[in-house]
């Protein structure tokens, strides 16, 4: 059976990094990641969504583990994405995230061409042998990969003794419960979407893996500590205030990863770079809805963390 605690809690999707020349930075890596293991978080989501790993070579992604790693060992629980949009480029970053030491590689399924389910689970089969003496987590976001992770296609997997959990980013909460339910004794299953996190655990969810995490973790860890506390009413109040938030983000014409990079640099000093294209980076008009969101969190933070 896995170790079930260290996937506990709150584990921040990790953001993208770059220089002014919009390559990876090592350095800013190496300080986002000692910034979010003081924060508190219990682990980091690498190379998933928020890190941009669609817009990325293998070897920036090796690059970007390298230097998390560096930092978070022994600190945090740290999960690698590694799936490509080949097999053969995955199984490299699943070896290579192996040879890092990291807790666990996550996979989403193959995009753009609808595979049979089948060949989806020999895709992620094959990727979980490449790394064979770490855990494997099926990463659910169908709205985005254009497939779900079916109840057949989960029995399948749970075949493969590496497989583990289930990062779960669907929106409907009777998933996590599906998932959990089927797993079995000892089995994880991650809440994915954000505006959910407290539906999400309250239904069964062990931790949750988050975008918006990294810009607001005080906020999230207070919901954690809620629900473990059994006061669901505050954690409540507080996701409703982190939902506005969230929507005030997705306001901005800038992609939302760009907007919370710059929250951060406005708010802690941080200096991540701005987005990869094809993302559009922050309009000129997005100013004050930066400056808007920003006092949010400094509010939410005050009114419920301090």
């Amino acid at each position: 059976m896995n170790d079930v605690q260290k996937y506990q809690g709150v584990i921040p999707a990790f953001y993208a990094c770059y220089d002014e020349t919009g390559e990876i930075s090592p350095e800013r890596v190496r300080t986002l990641t000692r910034h979010l293991a003081e924060k508190g978080v219990k682990g980091v989501y690498v190379c998933g969504s928020s890190g941009e790993c669609i817009y990325q070579s293998v070897g920036e992604r090796k690059t970007v583990l390298e230097n998390v790693m560096a930092e978070a060992r022994g600190r945090l629980t740290v999960i690698a994405h590694v799936a490509c949009n080949n097999t053969r480029d995955s199984e490299e970053l699943a070896r290579h995230a192996e040879e890092q030491g990291v807790d666990a590689i996550a996979a989403i399924p193959p995009i753009y061409f609808h595979l049979p389910e089948h060949a989806i689970a020999a895709y992620w089969n094959t990727i979980s042998a490449a790394a064979p003496n770490t855990d494997f987590v099926i990463y659910n976001i169908p709205q985005l990969a254009g497939v779900a992770l079916t109840m057949p296609l989960f029995a399948e997997m749970r075949k493969n003794p590496r497989v583990v959990a289930v990062k779960n980013s669907s929106m409907p909460v009777q998933d996590i419960q599906m998932f959990k339910d089927a797993g079995g004794e000892g089995f994880v299953v991650f809440n994915g979407p954000d505006e959910q996190f407290v539906g999400g655990r309250c239904m069964g969810a062990d931790g949750g893996i988050g975008g918006t995490y990294g810009v607001m973790p005080e906020l999230y860890l207070k919901m954690d500590e809620c629900i473990r506390s059994g006061n669901i009413s505050l954690a409540q109040k507080i996701q409703y205030t982190c939902d506005r938030i969230i929507y005030a983000m997705c306001g901005c014409h800038g992609n939302l990863y760009a907007v919370m990079k710059e929250i951060m640099r406005r708010r802690e000093g941080l200096e991540l770079g701005g987005v990869r294209p094809p993302l559009p980076g922050l309009a000129a008009g997005d100013s004050p809805k930066v400056d808007q969101c920003a006092r949010m969190i400094d509010e939410a933070i005050e009114t419920y963390c301090k």
